[in-house]
């Protein structure tokens, strides 16, 4: 092959790449910072049409160095209500600050609401973004779950509860697979069992008085396999909110799996920190959580992951 024939090869190649380019950038242009209804026709299971009636998906994508990678974060709340700023909006900025699209769930409740529909919402968000991944700019395997307090329940529950979609439908979105392609729990609600749960979470979610089968399908430490998610786990020991043993539980049901995972756990700190920004001593964790996303590729520039 020539010079001249190589040089006019490369020319058409980055021709491509930069129509391919401006055409997702015009795409999720249409998408950023926009709050979307996961079910337009009205959720499955919904008791009525108010706002908390609608689980929704705001979204967030980076404005530079886009790296491919998406997380689906779920605020906590204890189950009754959600903690959007430090839990939500700022998780999202915090993201987007590294180039990864970030999309923010906002699901149905309790004590209206019970399992499973908190669940069912966290798998529809989770079709709902691979089902359009290349319209946010993001890959279809690179999309993770990031869950605060309960909603580190939520997002544990859609680590290990998944499923790979219905093959058969015709909506793109239920074809799509609910399981997340990575974890990250902070400050975990993880299991229902008595003394180690967070009671007001477990009321919330199951009820006040909930048979043994429903406590032991929603103690998430009890359903870790080898194709569990690898998992970032992040807490405090004297955390007088949700025991630290939840994530101590969970980490170690995943390594038992052989599943890749990641546990940091600091002498004191309060509960519900979000990043910490206030809390010199806990500040560092997000840099940890950074590190970890390092390793495992998912923060990567684009031109990293395009060389791979």
């Amino acid at each position: 092959m020539n010079l001249r024939y190589k040089l006019l090869l490369l020319a058409v190649l980055f021709m491509g790449v930069g129509m391919c380019r401006q055409s997702v950038a015009q795409t999720k242009d249409e998408f950023a910072d926009k709050t979307i209804l996961l079910w337009p026709q009205g959720a499955p299971g919904a008791q009525g049409t108010a706002d908390t009636d609608k689980p929704t998906l705001t979204v967030f994508l980076p404005k530079s160095n886009p790296t491919q990678t998406g997380v689906l974060i779920c605020p906590g709340g204890g189950y009754t209500y959600l903690a959007m700023r430090h839990e939500g909006y700022a998780i999202a900025e915090w993201l987007n600050d590294r180039g990864i699209a970030a999309f923010v769930l906002k699901y149905r409740l309790g004590p209206r609401y019970h399992n499973p529909i908190e669940l069912d919402d966290a798998k529809q968000g989770m079709r709902y973004v691979r089902s359009r991944a290349q319209q946010f700019g993001i890959l279809e395997d690179r999309i993770g779950v990031w869950g605060f307090s309960a909603g580190g329940h939520l997002a544990s529950t859609l680590g290990t509860h998944f499923d790979g979609g219905a093959s058969t439908s015709d909506d793109p979105v239920e074809r799509a697979s609910s399981r997340p392609d990575f974890m990250i729990l902070s400050y975990p609600v993880i299991t229902m069992q008595e003394g180690i749960t967070h009671q007001g979470s477990r009321d919330n979610l199951l009820g006040k008085n909930p048979s043994a089968s429903e406590v032991e399908d929603m103690s998430n430490e009890l359903h870790v396999t080898p194709d569990t998610p690898p998992a970032f786990l992040f807490a405090t020991t004297d955390d007088n909110t949700v025991p630290v043993m939840n994530s101590v539980l969970f980490y170690s049901a995943l390594v038992k799996a052989g599943v890749p995972a990641e546990l940091h756990l600091f002498q004191t700190g309060p509960h519900g920190t979000g990043l910490a920004q206030g809390f010199p001593y806990l500040r560092i964790w997000p840099d940890l959580l950074e590190r970890w996303l390092q390793l495992n590729g998912w923060e990567s520039t684009l031109s990293t992951v395009l060389k791979k």
